[in-house]
């Protein structure tokens, strides 16, 4: 399954290291990323594939929001199809 991660909060060192480094634990591979700094603030999107994830959509959700905690920053992550009929014109 295929999943969009977003990643907001101010700019520091090392933001992209860690998420991605926790995806990596949770053996989620990242297909496309952007990320981008608008002042002071870092936002980044990507898809993300979780087909080889042993972990529920659930669980892999409540890790990445206590890591965003942990970083200080918003980490959320939806289902791909929920994502693009949210936003179908």
């Amino acid at each position: 399954m295929k999943a969009i991660v977003t990643v907001v909060g101010i700019d520091r060192v090392g933001i992209i290291g860690e998420v991605c480094t926790t995806l990596a634990g949770l053996q989620i591979n990242i297909v496309d990323i952007s990320q981008t700094v608008m002042q002071e603030f870092f936002t980044m999107i990507m898809l993300v594939d979780t087909t080889a994830c042993p972990k529920s959509f659930d669980e892999v959700a409540d890790t990445l929001t206590a890591k965003g905690e942990e970083m200080g920053l918003s980490i959320r992550i939806q289902r791909q199809d929920i994502f693009q009929a949210m936003h179908r014109i």
